[in-house]
This record gives C-alpha cells, sequence and structure tokens, in this order.
C-alpha cells in the first residue's frame, strides 16, 4: 500500500518540510485506471461500470490521505483531480493528461502527484521528456509515491537514477506484451465471428445471455426493414428516407447511442442534432451484418504506442457468414448494394427517385443517360452525344414512354418463354401484419415516450413551488418539455401516416403478387418490377435497347433480351 513507503530519515525529513514551508504547492493529483485493470475488476464483479468508479474513488482517498501526510498543512491545496478510467497510458493522448497539462501551462498548478511511474506514462520515451524536460523547464514538482519513489523538489537528480529509466523500459515492454496477448484474443474472437466491439451497429443489441452474440434490436430493427422497403419498392432516395426519419422523430444512430445511456463518443461524427442524412442512410443499409454475417476489423490502430486508426483492406476484414439473425435477405441485400451503388440523383423535390434511375446506359460509352424534357415529352439523352465530341456516340435519345412499353414487353414475353418459379419470391414482401405489429410496437415506444415528457413537465410546477426549482429553471425546463412534447406528437402523427400508408401499399402489392400468380404476367411497370427483374438496360442508335436480366440462373440462354426498335 501507498501508506507503507518508507519516509526519508528524520533530520532529512525536518529538512525538507522547512523548505517546502516556504513555498505554497498548488497540487494536480493524476489518476489513470487502465483498460487491463477494469478487465480485471471486471472478472471478479459483475457490476463493471461501478467498480471502475468505486477504483477510482480508492485512488482519490488513498492520495489524498498520503498527501495529508506528507506535505505540512497549509503549504499546499489540491488543485483538482484529474482522471482517465479506462485508458491505456502508452501516449499522452489522454483527456485527463491533457487537461492536466493545460493546467500547468496556465500556471494554475505547480506540483504533479502519480500513484506510480506507470499511471502517468507506459511508454519509455514519453517518461523521459516529461521527466528530464516538461516538468524541469516549467519548474514543476513531481512525485511519484511508489515504486521507486521520485520528489523532483527534493532531489532533482533522481529522474536520472539508473532505476528510473528501468522502470520506464519494463513499463513500455509490459505495455507491448498486453498489447500482443490483447490482439491475439480479439483476433482469435473475429475469427470465430464473435462480436467484440463496445457498441452494436445500430438495428442490434448485445445478447444479455452472450455479449460476443448479437440480436435484432426490437425498437430499431422495424424501421430498418422500413427504410429497406423505402429504397427498393417505392423508389424513395436516400435523402427522401432520411427526411422521413426526422420527421418521424426518430434519431440516428450516433444519437439513438447516446439516448440509450451508452457512453459513446465518435469524433467523426458532426453534431448535428440527432438528424439523418443520406449519407448516414447509406452507411447503415450497406452493412454486411444486415445480411446476417459478421465483420469486423475494418480496421486497426498503428501501433500500441499510436492509437491513430488506419483502414485495412477488404480482403484483411474478418467476416463470418450466418453468425445472427439477418435483418433483411441475402437477395434483399444484394439488390440493395445494387441499387445504392448505381448513380440515382432525384429530379425533383419529390425525394423519389424515377423508376429507371440508375439502370439505363449508352451502348456505345456504357455511361448512364441522363433524362430531360423536351415538346412535352421525357426524353433519356447519351451526355456524350450531346457535347457534341468528334467520336461522339452514335445514340442520341429514347423516348421514356416508348422505353417503357418496350421493357415491359420483354419482362412479360420473358416471363411467358421461361421457366421463373423465383420471381414470384423476387416480389413477395414480409406480411402486411407481421409489418404493421413492428410498426405498431415502434407507436407505442412513442406513445410511452410522449407521455414520460408530459409528467416531467407536469412535474415542474410543483417542484418551482416547494423551491427545488427557481423560476427561471421553471420557465427554461417547461418550455424546454413543451417543445419536446411537441416534436413527440408530430412524430406520432407521423408513423400514423406511415400506418395507413403501410396498408395501402400492402393492399396494392399483394394485388401485384396475386396478378402474377394467377396469370403469369406483369401489367404495370413499377421501380419495384424493375429491380426485380432488370439488371441494367443499354440504348444502341434506332432506338435498340438490349436489356439484361438479373436472376440468369433462372432463365434461357445467358439471361439477356435482345429487342428490336422500341415500340411506336
Amino acid at each position: 500500500m501507498m501508506t507503507d513507503r518508507k519516509w526519508p530519515q528524520s533530520e532529512e525529513k525536518k529538512r525538507y518540510l522547512y523548505v517546502t514551508e516556504q513555498k505554497k504547492w498548488r497540487i494536480c493529483v493524476y489518476i489513470r485506471l487502465s483498460k487491463e485493470d477494469t478487465r480485471e475488476i471486471s472478472r471478479q464483479e459483475k457490476n463493471e461500470l461501478q467498480i471502475k468508479s468505486e477504483s477510482i474513488k480508492n485512488q482519490k482517498s488513498i492520495l489524498t490521505t498520503w498527501i495529508g501526510e506528507y506535505f505540512k498543512a497549509g503549504t499546499y491545496d489540491i488543485l483538482d483531480f484529474f482522471e482517465d478510467d479506462g485508458m491505456t497510458g502508452t501516449d499522452d493522448e489522454r483527456e485527463g493528461f491533457r487537461r492536466m497539462l493545460k493546467a500547468l501551462e496556465k500556471g494554475e498548478g505547480n506540483c504533479v502527484v502519480v500513484k506510480n511511474l506507470s499511471r502517468a506514462f507506459r511508454n519509455y520515451a514519453d517518461q523521459g521528456y516529461y521527466l528530464e524536460e516538461y516538468f524541469p523547464s516549467r519548474n514543476i514538482r513531481f512525485i511519484s509515491t511508489m515504486d521507486s519513489f521520485i520528489d523532483t523538489y527534493k532531489d532533482k537528480e533522481a529522474v536520472y537514477n539508473l532505476d528510473i529509466p528501468m522502470y520506464g523500459v519494463l513499463n513500455d515492454r509490459f505495455a507491448a506484451s498486453t498489447s500482443r496477448a490483447v490482439r491475439r484474443t480479439f483476433d482469435d474472437k473475429r475469427a470465430k465471428g464473435k462480436f467484440i466491439g463496445a457498441f452494436p451497429p445500430w438495428g442490434f443489441l448485445k445478447d444479455p445471455a452472450d455479449k460476443n452474440h448479437l440480436i435484432l434490436d426490437p425498437d430499431t430493427a422495424p424501421v430498418k426493414v422500413q427504410m429497406k422497403d423505402w429504397l427498393l419498392y417505392e423508389g424513395i432516395s436516400l435523402n427522401g428516407v432520411a427526411r422521413r426519419l426526422n420527421a418521424m422523430g426518430i434519431p440516428n444512430p450516433a444519437e439513438y447511442k447516446r439516448r440509450k445511456g451508452w457512453k459513446y463518443a465518435n469524433p467523426h461524427v458532426q453534431d448535428n442534432n440527432g438528424l439523418w442524412s443520406g449519407k448516414s442512410v447509406k452507411e447503415v443499409m450497406l452493412n454486411l451484418m444486415n445480411a446476417g454475417h459478421m465483420v469486423q476489423g475494418k480496421q486497426r490502430v498503428v501501433s500500441y504506442k499510436i492509437h491513430d486508426k488506419i483502414s485495412v483492406p477488404k480482403e484483411e476484414w474478418y467476416i463470418v457468414e450466418n453468425t445472427h439473425e439477418p435483418t433483411f435477405s441475402q437477395e434483399e441485400f444484394q439488390a440493395l448494394c445494387i441499387l445504392l451503388k448505381r448513380n440515382t440523383r432525384m429530379t425533383n423535390s419529390s425525394a423519389r427517385v424515377h423508376k429507371f434511375a440508375g439502370l439505363i446506359r449508352c451502348g456505345c460509352c456504357k455511361k448512364a443517360m441522363h433524362r430531360s424534357h423536351g415538346k412535352g415529352r421525357v426524353y433519356f439523352k447519351c451526355r456524350t452525344n450531346s457535347m457534341g465530341a468528334e467520336n461522339a456516340c452514335r445514340v442520341k435519345s429514347i423516348r421514356q414512354d416508348r422505353l417503357e412499353r418496350a421493357v415491359l414487353a420483354a419482362i412479360q414475353a420473358q416471363i411467358w418463354l421461361t421457366d421463373f418459379p423465383s420471381a414470384a419470391e423476387v416480389l413477395k414482401k414480409p406480411e402486411a401484419k407481421q409489418r404493421l405489429l413492428e410498426w405498431k410496437k415502434l407507436l407505442a415506444c412513442k406513445e410511452r415516450e410522449r407521455k414520460k415528457i408530459q409528467n416531467i413537465s407536469d412535474s415542474l410546477y410543483g417542484s418551482w413551488k416547494t423551491g427545488k426549482l427557481s423560476w427561471e429553471e421553471y420557465r427554461r425546463m417547461k418550455a424546454r418539455y413543451e417543445k419536446e412534447a411537441e416534436q413527440a406528437e408530430e412524430a406520432l402523427e407521423k408513423i400514423k401516416e406511415e400506418i395507413n400508408c403501410l396498408d395501402e401499399t400492402g393492399e396494392e402489392k399483394n394485388a401485384l403478387l396475386e396478378e402474377f400468380l394467377k396469370n403469369r404476367n406483369i401489367t404495370v411497370l413499377t421501380r419495384a418490377v424493375l429491380l426485380a427483374f432488370v439488371d441494367v438496360i443499354y440504348v444502341y442508335e434506332n432506338n435498340e435497347i438490349d436489356i439484361h436480366f438479373k436472376i440468369q440462373d433462372e432463365l434461357s440462354g445467358n439471361g439477356e433480351l435482345r429487342s428490336g426498335d422500341a415500340p411506336n
């Protein structure tokens, strides 16, 4: 224990106390609880967060007692306790440590006290720099209470003793050895498909029975399913999906983690008040874990000393298939990947992607054709041709109405000419009742949230009357919760609208499926039909089109259908 440290000889102690009486010490107490400490503690106790907190409390108590015994009363003040909970000591990029340095540089503190050298440094180079350069150049007194005792005010040469750099080397090597062991353990778990992240991806939770296994989050997984339907079957754009989610009051993944009370911090995530963007929608939907496969090891730190993260090539990722329940079917996930990697910009403010978006290309240059209007008609044009280059494509344009008739006829012909047993499965959607049930669960969750906000708002008046809140605090909090209640009410209305819309679209899609099963035919060309059947459409000169169908194994030939001129 720190209190068992042997004091200097009595005469030396008296001389030291006499010297320290002449100066007022403003002490910065630095405390660090390492990751290794927390792992060891968590093996012993169930409540890890509480134990980590208690360990910090114990260090505070012991160091406070030690300082009270070591310093003469009236010669010191404890400026503050600077803490890093669960942080490595192999670099100095620690929040508590950096805050302490700022206090020292401002002249607020002139003494640093640590439990031992390893609490402050597990990096030999850092230890040498701070003990031999940084602290002396600023006249900062440094005290390490255990192991090789140091007090640079009492003995300025103590930091040059042979045992001090030896402790630094040992601490450094210990950190390196521990880092290698931890990496091996983590890599072994990754290879077995065990989840080792601190936070599960949005839409999943850690299984209470096995923290290395993921289960679907009942609050967010249904939302993700609805996002998939908007994109795949309704032709809504990424930004359109983001706007719908924001209107419904559904927080983005970062804000959701914070609301759950998780200690989540990501410096690369912008503080946008929990709002979704097209980019965040795309990142969520393209996560391979939605298909039930574990994906880890996308990034790694440079070394045990340099904690900057670098991207890892995809071929080095740890991907283990079928480790947890998927959010989407494999076919739906593949369709999403193809769709979201296409160029599907919106042509108006409706937030709805055009049915041919990302599907139609020039047969000559193979580039996407753009949609334009002229003389009351809609056309798809080749940009290369319109630029008038010397070697421009010979494909000029094709009318949208003619293209639609040609593609619909080709799909109808392909269905009749080939055995296509999986076409119905491609078009099938989850049962409407199940999807309605999931959204009604979300509605109930939002209603509970609104009720909770209302109860808090109603209780504020009583808190003001009893003196628990000042008038200003009451007014400020009342306004805040009234605004939150209003937002919750708006979100509820949006969710109710979606439920009503889900009823209607579910009936439409069932009618489409019933028509196909009954007549083996499709009579309406929608984006859902195009995405289910068509991979890409090439347009050549003279309005000749070449359709590449998706499921080639189910089609005769190689999955392509070459038609003549598009019908007039």
